[in-house]
């Protein structure tokens, strides 16, 4: 997740990525990657392909399937709405802004430590990715990668201040009930 600032001084932070193109006027299909679709993609919002400096306005927004139908008063047709495919979008998010208590921005947790309950260090999370409904922490270590569901039945805690987590090791098959090393397959 990019963390570069914005023209107005706020943070820019991925918002969305462009899977597919919706007709012929230039709309685009976009996989969400925020918990606030609404407000993000408001028509008039400005966003900017992953370090590009132009904005594109939102003329046009609105829920489709499992992500969102944009249009963009900057693109005006299928053919310029192609250039988007794949890409990763951005929206400047305003230092005031801040996620609501227990949440968080991706890019705040890549870094951080990750231990167990015991305090054995697992590995640092080097990033965050959705898989269905959940999201998940992709944890590098010593012993490799390990990935952990960003869900309360698994993570104890998360201090950012630290830049530390705490997982349930047994929660992620690390450890047998007995609190021992669960055996390899």
């Amino acid at each position: 997740m990019d963390g570069s600032s914005g023209r107005d001084g706020g943070e820019r932070l991925v918002v969305a990525q462009v899977r597919g193109l919706r007709g012929l006027r230039g709309a685009v299909r976009v996989e969400s990657l925020t918990d606030r679709p609404e407000k993000r993609f408001a028509p008039g919002r400005l966003l900017f392909v992953e370090g590009a400096v132009e904005p594109l306005t939102i003329a046009e927004a609105g829920p489709d399937g499992p992500g969102w139908r944009l249009r963009f008063e900057e693109i005006a047709d299928r053919s310029a709405a192609e250039a988007l495919r794949e890409a990763y979008l951005e929206a400047v998010v305003a230092a005031d802004d801040r996620p609501a208590e227990g949440e968080f921005y991706w890019h705040e947790i890549v870094g951080a430590a990750v231990v167990d309950h015991d305090g054995r260090a697992l590995g640092r999370v080097t990033d965050v990715y959705r898989a269905g409904g959940a999201e998940v922490a992709l944890v590098s270590g010593d012993t490799g990668e390990l990935d952990v569901p960003l869900v309360k039945a698994v993570v104890r805690s998360l201090d950012l201040s630290k830049g530390e987590m705490v997982v349930d090791a047994e929660a992620l098959g690390l450890r047998d009930g007995a609190g021992e090393p669960a055996e390899a397959p």
